[in-house]
This record gives C-alpha cells, sequence and structure tokens, in this order.
C-alpha cells in the first residue's frame, strides 16, 4: 500500500432520510422486545436511525428476506469466522464482523447479533448517545409538510427534495457510516486497552526476569508472549482490512448504502412519471439545480467516484490501529531484547561451569600422576630406596611437588590458549 495522505474533508449534505421500516414479526411501539423464539432462531437487535431500538428472535431466512443478501454472508457472521474481521458491502446491506462486532447495516437500520454480550454492551451505549432520538413520527410529519409544498411545483414529482435539504449544510456522515465509525471506535478502544494491560504486565514481569532467571518467572513471560501473539493477530486483522478497503475505491464506493438508496429513489421517480410530461419539466428543473450551491454539492456527493468521506474515516483508524500494533511490537522486541539477556547470563554462567569443569579435570591429571607414580612403587619390584630409613616422607615429598608444578604448568597452558578467562 501507498502512503497514507490525509485530505481536508467536505462538509458532508444531509440525506432525505427514508421512513421508518416495518418489524420484522411485529409492530411494536416499545423500544425493547422480545420476541418468541423459534426453532435454529438467534437474538438479534434491531435500532433504526431515529434511535428506536427491540430485541428480537429469528432464524436467517428471516434476516435473508429483510436486507436481502446471500445466506453464505451470515456464515460470516457465524461462530466458524468468530475471530476474523470482515466489512463487505451488498446491493442493500453492509455486513460488519470486527472482533466481537458482528452486525448488518442498511441506509436504514442496523441489526446486532448477540447484543447481550459483554463486550457488545458499550458498542450499544455508543449507538444510543450518538445516534438521534428523533421520532418517526414527527419525521413522517415533516415529509407530508414537504410534500405539500412540493406540491405546487409541477416539476416536484421528478425530483427528490435533496435541494432543499442541502439548505441547512452540516458535517454528517450517513447513517451506516455512523454504526461503522462506532464499530471502529469501539473495537481500537476494546484493543488499545487490551494492549495497555498488557504492558502493564508484561515489562514488570521482564524486569524481574532479567534480574532473577527462574522457572516461575520464565513460565510468566511465557504465557505475556502468548497473549502477546495473540492480541498482534486480532489487531493485524482489522488493520488487514481497512487497509484491503483503502487500497480499493470502488469496494469503498460499494459501501456508500444512503447513496445508492437516493439514487435508486430519483430513478423510480423518474420512472414512474408520465413520458409525455416528464421530459421537459424535467430538463428546466436540472437547469434550475444546476445553478444552485446546494445542488452543485449534491451532484459532487452523489458522485460514485467520490469516497473522501469513508476514505478519511478509515484512515483515521487505520493509523489508529497502527499505532496500536506498534506498541505490540515494541512490546515484543523488549521481550526480545529480555530474551537474549537472559540467553547472555545463562551462556556466561554455562562458561563458567565449563572453566571449572576443566580446572578440576587439570587437578584430576595432577593427582593422577602421583598416584600412578605410587602405585608403581607399591608393587613388590626389588629397588634399593626400600633399604634406605627416612626416605618415604622425602619421595612423597618430591612427588608431590612434582604434581602442583605440572597442574601450574597446564593451567598456564590452558590460559595461554584461551581456555580459560583471566
Amino acid at each position: 500500500m501507498g502512503k497514507l495522505t490525509f485530505r481536508r474533508r467536505k462538509k458532508a449534505v444531509p440525506l432525505p432520510i427514508p421512513p421508518p421500516p416495518p418489524a420484522i414479526e411485529a409492530t411494536t411501539t416499545s423500544k425493547t422486545v422480545v420476541k418468541k423464539k423459534a426453532g435454529g432462531s438467534r437474538l438479534w437487535m434491531r435500532m433504526d436511525r431515529w434511535g428506536q431500538s427491540e430485541l428480537i428472535e429469528c432464524d436467517k431466512s428471516v434476516i435473508i428476506k429483510r436486507v436481502s443478501i446471500p445466506a453464505r454472508d451470515l456464515r460470516i457472521l457465524g461462530p466458524i469466522f468468530s475471530h476474523s474481521s470482515s466489512i463487505l458491502a451488498r446491493e442493500k446491506a453492509m455486513i460488519v464482523n470486527l472482533e466481537f462486532i458482528r452486525a448488518i447495516v442498511t441506509a436504514e437500520e442496523v441489526l446486532l447479533l448477540d447484543p447481550l454480550r459483554q463486550e457488545v454492551l458499550p458498542f450499544i451505549d455508543q449507538l444510543r448517545r450518538q445516534l438521534p432520538h428523533k421520532s418517526p413520527s414527527n419525521h413522517v410529519a415533516d415529509r407530508t409538510v414537504t410534500q405539500n409544498n412540493e406540491m405546487q411545483s409541477p416539476t416536484a414529482g421528478q425530483w427528490l427534495t435533496v435541494p432543499e435539504a442541502a439548505e441547512g449544510l452540516q458535517d454528517e456522515l450517513p447513517f451506516e457510516f455512523q454504526v461503522l465509525e462506532i464499530a471502529l471506535e469501539v473495537v481500537c478502544t476494546y484493543l488499545d486497552s487490551s494492549v495497555a494491560e498488557l504492558e502493564r504486565d508484561a515489562y514488570p514481569a521482564l524486569d524481574e526476569l532479567a534480574i532473577s532467571v527462574s522457572t516461575t518467572n520464565l513460565e510468566h513471560v511465557r504465557s505475556l508472549k502468548s497473549n502477546l501473539t495473540r492480541l498482534l493477530a486480532r489487531v493485524q486483522k482489522v488493520r488487514d482490512e481497512l487497509e484491503h478497503l483503502l487500497d480499493d475505491n470502488e469496494d469503498m464506493a460499494q459501501l456508500y448504502l444512503t447513496r445508492k438508496w437516493v439514487q435508486n429513489q430519483q430513478i423510480e421517480a423518474l420512472s414512474a412519471a408520465p413520458a409525455s410530461h416528464s421530459i421537459v419539466p424535467a430538463i428546466s428543473h436540472l437547469r434550475r439545480l444546476s445553478s444552485t450551491r446546494s445542488a452543485s454539492l449534491m451532484s459532487n456527493y452523489l458522485n460514485e467516484d467520490d469516497v473522501e468521506d469513508l476514505e478519511m474515516l478509515l484512515e483515521a483508524y487505520f493509523m489508529q490501529l497502527d499505532g496500536t500494533r506498534n506498541k505490540i511490537l515494541s512490546v515484543r522486541e523488549y521481550i526480545d531484547d529480555t530474551e537474549d539477556y537472559v540467553n547472555i547470563q545463562l551462556d556466561n554462567q554455562r562458561n563458567e561451569l565449563i572453566q571449572l569443569q576443566l580446572t578440576l579435570t587439570i587437578a584430576s591429571f595432577a593427582v593422577a600422576v602421583e598416584t600412578a607414580i605410587a602405585g608403581v612403587f607399591g608393587m613388590n619390584i626389588p629397588c634399593t630406596l626400600y633399604n634406605r630409613n627416612g626416605i618415604f616422607g622425602e619421595f612423597v615429598g618430591i612427588v608431590t611437588a612434582g604434581c602442583v608444578v605440572l597442574f601450574f604448568l597446564v593451567l598456564g597452558y590452558a590460559r595461554w590458549k584461551k581456555l580459560l578467562g583471566s
């Protein structure tokens, strides 16, 4: 991947918000409802763009029909791929599998799998805090007033109310990117906290190992190294997925679900109008739009090649994950340095033991020479020295002195050959 560059983010144009989707199994006005569990069903949490949420129990067929995705895509959210990281774009949905966050995001709602897990609760809290808590009924009333105003124009049926919405510019991402940003923030925060906890445990344990090499310290460091390897793999998977998206503009363009929804609505609006009444009004209305600043901004936003918003979002979290990865690599380098230091210590002790063994071998050789001389004179061999009185002490002293001299000679030779330290 080439060098990443940050660019100044354009102001996004708020798009018309689609009406609230129908409930999956039964209509309800409560925020949290647990449906009756069916065979093979799993627990999901549905949250729309107005912040309304509910807990549901449904099977794969209902989810597939709801979000219009292939059945094989649900396997990505299953337990087999629980340790993988992927962000996939489909025609009407985005499949997000990041660590413990497994969700299906559309332009209107997010379906979150296993919402009662302890790790997923911060993600749900972030969604509830950041998504606007606007009542769907109020929004429908606002859309009714807008549609009544549009009835006064002969070209109102040809176009969506995008220019009117573009008059109030806000730095707001589409709904699917808001959910993706929250998911990346929660995952990156979790990984950062895991790395910080690993650093708090690793550095004292490594310092203790450098001071005292023992079985307990070695076992502790081995456990830390295993945790570090697993954590590095998890960070690397998320980082590689973001890098893959940043390298392919076409994949990033497919993630603009709201953009595709608006384009489909425009096509449906144009195709629904009578052919005899749509050509001239549409052209005149297009000219009116092109003369306004809001229409220019909207045309740039609806450009399929414009992926700057998502690119800047992914770059920010890619850099954060890259920093987290560098922290893990720093801890691993510290572990490697400590292991090298411990190995040097062990090698030094091993060398000292070898030197001691060599010294004892030289001493044993000198004693063996004296023993051999004593054994020779212990044989029944005729010798005139046996008849001399007081020769035993003199003979033993001379032989012992000779063996001591032999010991120092061999020891000096070993030092001269640098077999022993000075």
